[in-house]
């Protein structure tokens, strides 16, 4: 299911408060079947335009479109009914804690009105697909983190869904439990052909499950492209702050992290793409060019479609040697970055 957001705004007007615009003219286009990431620092409005793409809320100002039809203008009956053929996991997995796991995931199938053999046919086959086979009569209280959210999962799939929407669905998990969680939705985004939105601070996620990401600051959306590009090409100050500060992940197919030692230099950014990770480029510089380099801070991110290397690093030297490093650097497509 194809989304596409045109200028969308929300605004919040508190009693005896100022104004608070949440969601300032954000279009955007989320390819059908893909995995689109949202990132975005405390209070820029990730949360606020999550709800306005599900349609738990209507925007002020601006269209929302599911493939080709118009959604945030609908009738009452047919806003519910649309609303419910969504899709959404939450943070703190918003689970009854008096009904066992299998009751939970049978909620919104109980709402829907669906008779009591399709209910349990339904929910013995979430369990498996989530891997909570056996565990249907456990209670809530008796799950860990991960089996919650799983619970959560599979209750956000009971109607069949489109798309699917996550809001910071991991940020509550242990590293290892993350990795899990975020491969149970790559699976399942497979499985059921399911355009998946996914809300988070976390440029670790982005990095890991990700195919798209939209960089949100301030309401506003200041950057998007896809993963790989984003993380070669920053262009928002706020994005180089999100890269700047990766760790290793816990869905890292191999070990590897942003490691930075100095917090002083580091004038120039330098990232290599793909096999370029594992060239001697540093060393064919200072053989050819009369400078020295200080490395502040390193890594290798390993992104599905390809690696990509991050060097911070100082180039001292006569002015024009360092001009020609840099040019070197450049023509063996390294890109170059310098701090202003």
């Amino acid at each position: 299911m194809r989304i596409t957001l045109k200028n969308l705004s929300r605004t919040y007007s508190p009693p005896q408060q100022t104004r608070i615009q949440a969601v300032r003219a954000v279009s955007l286009d989320i390819p059908s079947g893909s995995i689109y990431g949202i990132i975005g620092k405390s209070g820029a409005g990730k949360s606020t335009l999550l709800r306005l793409l599900s349609l738990l809320e209507k925007p002020d100002a601006g269209a929302l479109y599911y493939a080709e039809q118009r959604v945030d203008d609908l009738p009452p009956r047919e806003l519910i009914a649309r609303r419910r053929r969504n899709g959404l996991i939450f943070q703190n997995f918003c689970l009854f804690a008096s009904r066992t796991a299998r009751e939970n995931i049978a909620y919104p199938l109980e709402i829907c009105g669906r008779s009591r053999g399709a209910i349990q046919e339904r929910t013995a086959e979430l369990l498996e697909l989530v891997g909570l086979a056996g565990r249907g009569d456990a209670p809530i209280s008796a799950l860990s983190g991960g089996q919650k959210q799983r619970v959560a999962i599979a209750r956000a799939l009971a109607n069949e869904p489109a798309i699917l929407f996550c809001d910071e669905a991991t940020s509550a998990l242990d590293p290892q439990t993350t990795r899990d969680i975020l491969d149970l939705i790559r699976r399942i985004k497979q499985k059921m052909q399911l355009t998946v939105v996914l809300i988070t601070h976390q440029m670790e996620v982005v990095r890991d499950i990700c195919e798209y990401v939209a960089v949100l600051d301030n309401g506003s959306i200041v950057e998007t492209g896809r993963v790989q590009d984003i993380f070669v090409r920053p262009q928002a100050q706020i994005t180089r702050d999100f890269l700047a500060h990766l760790t290793a992940g816990p869905a890292a197919p191999r070990a590897g992290s942003f490691v930075r030692w100095s917090a002083e230099g580091g004038q120039y950014t330098l990232r290599f793409v793909g096999a370029q990770t594992g060239e001697p480029l540093m060393s064919e510089l200072v053989r050819r060019y009369p400078v020295s380099f200080n490395i502040r801070a390193g890594g290798i991110q390993y992104l599905p479609e390809q690696d990509i290397g991050t060097l911070v690093t100082d180039l001292t030297g006569e002015p024009e040697a360092v001009a020609q490093a840099i040019e070197f650097l450049r023509n063996s497509g390294v890109i170059v970055e310098e701090s202003v």
